[in-house]
């Protein structure tokens, strides 16, 4: 099938497609545990989307809103995704998100030593150091 002949494709299917999700089974189980929802309603993974539909996901925290603007089958590259998807969310949401992360990382525990190799790399990528 053509992307162009799409008229549905299942939720799971399009959110791991379009990158919202690494694997098709975490976008499944979202879906299960209530964080995916259309129109107000939390969605199985079965739903079948259509194109101008609202999806709302919340992931990690954080309500992520999406508009379904073409269907897909097969996860496509990053650059590929904008014509797709167009994500609604309102940058405050995610700066709370960025906020949240920064906190996790800096919060070490009294006598825990120094940042590993991996918390040093996440520590400059926040704030923009090497």
């Amino acid at each position: 099938m053509e992307k162009t002949e799409l008229e549905k494709v299942r939720i799971d299917r399009w959110l791991w497609a379009v990158r919202v999700f690494k694997t098709r089974g975490a976008a499944a189980e979202a879906c299960k545990g209530g964080k995916v929802e259309i129109g107000g309603e939390n969605v199985k993974p079965s739903r079948l989307v259509r194109v101008g539909e609202k999806v709302d996901v919340n992931k990690e925290g954080v309500l992520r809103e999406y508009r379904v603007v073409g269907l897909l089958l097969k996860r496509v590259g990053a650059k590929v995704v904008a014509n797709f998807v167009e994500d609604l969310t309102p940058p405050e949401r995610l700066e709370v998100r960025r906020e949240t992360v920064a906190q996790r990382i800096l919060q070490r525990e009294a006598g825990s030593g120094r940042p590993t190799k991996r918390e040093r790399r996440e520590i400059d990528r926040l704030f923009g150091g090497g």
